[in-house]
């Protein structure tokens, strides 16, 4: 069965920290572009950061820059979302995709079609 499964979710208070992690299966994980999405309640789901299969490239949405950081370590099949200074606009479901195009327009959801069921973060003010 393919499929990516997020875990690291929870409650912190702003400020704070958490790490994201996102394991996957039944595919070749080093073939594919990963990303990681979030939707807040009541918006739309926006593209927070990115990686590519080699992890030699990554992106990052303008207002998480220099407080994420996303990292891959293939040999474990997952991909990992460091949050740093965490602030309440932060909350959301946090998703991770997989995709096996190129990075040309990361942020397009399309693009991926592998996600997982997504992990809850909170930031309490």
């Amino acid at each position: 069965e393919v499929k990516l499964v997020e875990s690291g979710g929870g409650l912190v208070q702003a400020g704070g920290s958490l790490r994201l992690a996102c394991a996957g299966s039944g595919f070749t994980f080093d073939d594919y572009n990963i990303a990681w999405f979030r939707q807040a309640p009541g918006k739309e789901r926006e593209g927070v950061s990115c990686i590519s299969n080699s992890g030699n490239a990554t992106y990052y949405k303008k207002s998480v820059k220099g407080r994420f950081a996303i990292s891959r370590d293939n040999a474990k099949n997952t991909v990992y979302l460091q949050l740093n200074s965490l602030k309440p606009d932060d909350t959301a479901v946090y998703y991770c995709a997989a995709t096996l195009l190129e990075l040309s327009d990361y942020w397009a959801a399309y693009i991926y079609k592998i996600w997982g069921q997504g992990t809850q973060v909170t930031v309490s003010s």
